[in-house]
């Protein structure tokens, strides 16, 4: 199959209402890992990244929730139910992206904003500006969440031909990494988002 991203733009805070029905939605050792968060400010993105879960679940294979999430040896998370649906969530201030496959796949989505030399002389082909460094940031970050391992030291074996830039939103850069193309299944912001996990 294609490889559907979902990807959501978090354009305004949650109110409590909001947080408490999102959070109500997570498997529960990622709640207890994000309550542990004390500001709350930074529970939007990854609220809104299982949020987006959820609805892709349902909407796609039917899931009624979200199953019970199992991890191998190097963190990456699969369903426990239904190993076959492959999934990768990525986040950043701002915007949220999600992918889905029925193969290994990794999705990376990153703010642009200010880097210093030092940080871009991490990547050699990085270039002069942020935006190229983010650019193959995203690729590097995909491939290496494709592979469910980290990204350092792994990142120099990695060409950034094997990961596919993505367009989804202005100010960030993204990629996914699979073995198929990329479908942008739904691109919205975070009132659509809730709009629908609510109809559901």
């Amino acid at each position: 199959m294609a490889i559907d991203l979902w990807a959501v733009r978090t354009d305004r805070l949650l109110t409590e209402q909001e947080q408490q029905y999102l959070l109500a939605l997570l498997p529960e050792e990622r709640r207890k890992r994000l309550l542990r968060v004390r500001d709350q400010k930074q529970w939007r993105e990854p609220l809104a990244a299982y949020g987006l879960l959820h609805l892709a679940l349902h909407r796609s294979w039917g899931f009624q929730g979200i199953p019970p999430l199992v991890r191998n040896s190097r963190g990456k998370p699969s369903l426990a139910t239904d190993p076959s649906v492959h999934f990768s969530l990525s986040h950043t201030d701002g915007a949220v992206a999600a992918a889905f496959s029925d193969a290994p796949v990794g999705v990376d989505i990153e703010k642009l904003r200010p880097v210093t030399r030092r940080v871009q002389a991490r990547l050699a082909a990085a270039g002069e500006s942020e935006e190229a460094y983010f650019r193959q940031w995203v690729r590097y970050e995909a491939e290496a969440k494709r592979r469910g391992e980290g990204v350092w030291p792994h990142h120099r074996a990695v060409g950034p031909e094997e990961a596919q830039e993505v367009e989804v939103f202005s100010g960030y850069c993204a990629a996914v990494s699979g073995n198929d193309t990329v479908t942008l299944r739904y691109r919205g912001v975070l009132n659509d988002l809730l709009s629908m996990l609510k109809l559901e």
